[in-house]
């Protein structure tokens, strides 16, 4: 149960902050498409799809969060770093191999970049670190004995 657990965490990590980046970034600001190497109406139809990918991943995490919490498997820190460690690493994902290496958008046009690019990373590095100091705190508390909190 403590990969379930995790599991469970990190994909609904990744699906919050696909959520985020789409609502905030792609429909409200209008900073960038998921795909900006085309023309607009492409732009939004890989929106459209990178949108799609989250509510999957939301919805998959939310079905292994119940089925934990039906076993009463429910592992707090397992869970929440498994949240830390897909999100942070989800944005880590999209601020270097997309943004970067891919080149198949960018946060913003038109101004200088840095800024944003170092935001975007340092966040999505220091998201990581929380999730691995979680992950490493519950194993701590658990003394080597699988122990499950049930609330």
């Amino acid at each position: 149960m403590r990969t379930r657990n995790f599991f469970s965490g990190f994909l609904l990590g990744i699906g919050f902050v696909a959520f985020i980046d789409e609502a905030i970034f792609h429909q409200l600001l209008h900073w960038h498409h998921f795909y900006d190497k085309s023309v607009t109406a492409v732009g939004l139809i890989s929106d459209g799809l990178f949108h799609a990918f989250s509510w999957f991943a939301t919805v998959a995490a939310l079905f292994m969060y119940a089925d934990v919490r039906r076993h009463h498997a429910y592992l707090k820190g397992v869970w929440w770093g498994g949240f830390f460690i897909g999100a942070g690493g989800f944005q880590l994902y999209d601020g270097i191999i997309q943004h970067k290496l891919m080149r198949i958008h960018q946060i913003r046009y038109d101004v200088n970049i840095l800024p944003y690019d170092l935001t975007w990373n340092i966040l999505a590095f220091l998201m990581v670190i929380v999730g691995i100091i979680l992950m490493r705190s519950n194993k701590r508390n658990q003394g080597g004995i699988k122990q499950y909190e049930s609330q």
